[in-house]
């Protein structure tokens, strides 16, 4: 007999403004137990000392994760000239110093190089696997990882103020699987001074900022009553960058059990990944073939 899931079947989007000195676990960790939900997971880690958006999905919105994490992200980060330290962030040991404090000119020409397709080697306190374990935990237990090169797209990645000559606030705009921690070191790097990261916040994500977004206090006060569901977005937010379409009633029935089904509105190309929605709610996510979405993923709603 099947085991019954606990907690309540709710699907959507919650929108957390996550504070520093919590892991992104313990944020949905929280935000499960405080609206009951049966399931629950994030799009996209923030490192425990970052701040900002930790986009929260709850039930049939789990299948939709992919669609945030793939989509672009924005970043307000500080660098600390001056230090190299081994997590190239505030919390590690300082393991290199220069006396060198680049001009705004100076930093401005070395972005260029950050920008578009490049690639860049992971912090060695990351969690990148190697051989099935995370990189941090060889790292802590005082292993030198060399660590492979991998691909970044930078849409953006701008200067935006100085407080002093020791630092200086960035924000980017970048694609999936970014480390703002190698962006800073190897900043420092080009410029000859060194750098690690003193503050990080994401803005956004894909479609979801800052806007949306409640404290994780807000979270813990409304536990256990229905005042944060309100707060909870559409599970079909995260699709808004796919082409919509609607389902026949016989269409939607053949998609719900994972069939090919029929689709009306304007067609999309062929071949594209689309969503299709009866009656008001997602049915599946697939890929459009003539007047037929082949589903790729299924909601129970």
């Amino acid at each position: 007999m099947a085991r019954r899931k606990r907690g309540r079947d709710i699907s959507g989007w919650l929108i957390v403004d996550k504070p520093a000195g919590v892991s992104s676990n313990f944020v949905v960790n929280k935000v499960k137990w405080a609206l009951d939900a049966n399931k629950a997971g994030h799009a996209g880690t923030l490192d425990p000392e970052a701040t900002g958006l930790l986009a929260v999905a709850l039930g049939e919105a789990t299948k939709t994760v992919p669609y945030i994490t793939d989509a672009l992200k924005a970043y307000e980060f500080e660098v600390t000239f001056g230090t190299a330290t081994n997590t190239d962030d505030v919390e590690g040991e300082v393991i290199a110093r220069s006396d060198l404090r680049p001009s705004d000119d100076d930093i401005r020409a070395s972005l260029a190089a950050f920008r578009g397709h490049i690639t860049q080697i992971p912090p060695q306190y990351s969690a990148v696997k190697i051989d099935g374990q995370r990189a941090y935990a060889l790292a802590r237990a005082g292993e030198d990882l060399e660590l492979s090169a991998r691909p970044l797209y930078v849409e953006t990645l701008d200067l935006v103020s100085r407080k002093n000559p020791g630092s200086a606030v960035l924000e980017m705009v970048c694609g999936k699987g970014g480390y703002v921690r190698a962006i800073a070191r190897d900043l420092g790097a080009a410029l000859g001074c060194y750098g690690h990261v003193a503050w990080l916040r994401r803005l956004w994500s894909g479609p979801f900022d800052l806007d949306d977004a409640v404290s994780l206090e807000q979270v813990e006060l409304a536990a256990k009553t229905t005042a944060l569901d309100a707060a909870l977005l559409p599970l079909e937010h995260a699709l808004d960058g796919l082409p919509h379409l609607r389902a026949t009633s016989e269409g939607a029935q053949r998609l719900r059990v994972g069939n090919p089904g029929q689709v009306m509105d304007a067609a999309p190309n062929y071949g594209d990944q689309a969503w299709a929605s009866f009656e008001g709610r997602p049915v599946a996510i697939g890929r459009y073939m003539g007047g037929e979405l082949h589903p790729s993923r299924v909601f129970n709603l």
